[in-house]
């Protein structure tokens, strides 16, 4: 079937999940400019005012700033007296199941949900703080400015992936259940009134609008660009992050993410051998596609073709 009603089931979901990475990214942002740059609330609340100015113009954004401003009754800012123990209802958890029910990369969604999980095993973190050590540098010696905006520019590029992996998601779906989705539409109706609602919606509508069968959102212009221009800042933030012991998964997942997705080659060609190995499941040959062979690693056999598995 296709149509609005067939699209239910699964667009609050993906929008669900994209919004537990969209509040991931900024509490990694903000987790970066506290420990590494040692800012007050005050100043990264300036900062965010200025993110939402831009790119990143977006509810999630004007409310960290608005969060981060706010002062309790002695004048100190009550963000920092909330316990760090993330809630969850399960929504970004059924995100991330049905993308491993469809075989969908899902990394950042998935890494949002975990960074909760995580976030609520705040005991054992405790007892792991005095025991586990990390590196003796935990802060950035560098430029204060330009490593605030190298982290603006990881977060919008992450943001890209999170979204590009949120539609992957749906138009696997469509292909599954046979749905016709309107992606231009649903980034229109997101736009609309929703948390997730920002500016950048509307760059992706205009993407589906050129093109209503694009692959993939990294292959727009727009987004190809974009990325393209927050590269260099995304890298040396994860690196960074990385060197002075900061976690970011979700910064983290989508540039592994970006780096695989635009390589020709990956490794895969050794699980498939070792899959063979173990267990005779037999691979493809680069030359040859669509064939199925198996090796006998063990002896002097060679490879013999197959037509009775199916890898």
């Amino acid at each position: 079937s296709s149509g609005i009603n067939a699209e239910w089931p699964l667009r609050p979901g993906v929008h669900n999940g994209i919004e537990y990475g969209d509040m991931q990214l900024i509490c990694e942002a903000y987790s970066l400019m506290k420990q590494a740059l040692g800012m007050s609330c005050d100043e990264m609340s300036q900062v965010m005012n200025e993110w939402n100015k831009g790119e990143l113009d977006s509810f999630l954004c004007e409310i960290s700033a608005n969060i981060l401003a706010f002062k309790d009754t002695d004048g100190s800012p009550l963000l920092e007296k909330i316990m760090d123990r993330a809630g969850q209802k399960g929504t970004g958890k059924w995100t991330g199941i049905s993308a491993l029910d469809m075989g969908v990369p899902l990394t950042l969604i998935s890494e949002a949900v975990f960074a909760r999980c995580l976030s609520s095993l705040k005991d054992l973190r405790v007892t792991a703080s005095t025991q586990l050590s990390g590196p003796a540098d935990t802060k950035y010696k560098g430029g204060k400015y330009e490593f605030i905006e190298a982290i603006r520019q990881a977060l919008y590029a992450s943001k890209i992936i999170s979204y590009a992996q949120g539609f992957m998601l749906m138009r696997q779906a469509a292909k599954e259940f046979g749905w016709t989705l309107n992606y231009g539409g649903i980034a229109l109706m997101w736009r609309g009134g929703c948390i997730i609602r920002s500016v950048f919606l509307g760059n992706i509508k205009e993407a589906y609008d050129k093109d209503a069968e694009l692959e993939n959102l990294l292959l727009d212009d727009f987004f190809k660009k974009a990325i393209n221009k927050c590269q260099d800042g995304w890298r040396k933030v994860i690196a960074t992050a990385v060197t002075l012991g900061i976690p970011v998964p979700a910064f983290s997942s989508a540039l592994a993410f970006y780096d695989g997705f635009r390589s020709e080659r990956l490794p895969a060609n050794l699980i498939q051998a070792q899959r063979d190995y173990f267990g005779a499941h037999t691979y493809e040959m680069l030359d040859n596609p669509k064939t199925y062979v198996h090796t006998d690693w063990t002896g002097q056999g060679g490879r013999v073709s197959s037509t009775t598995y199916n890898a």
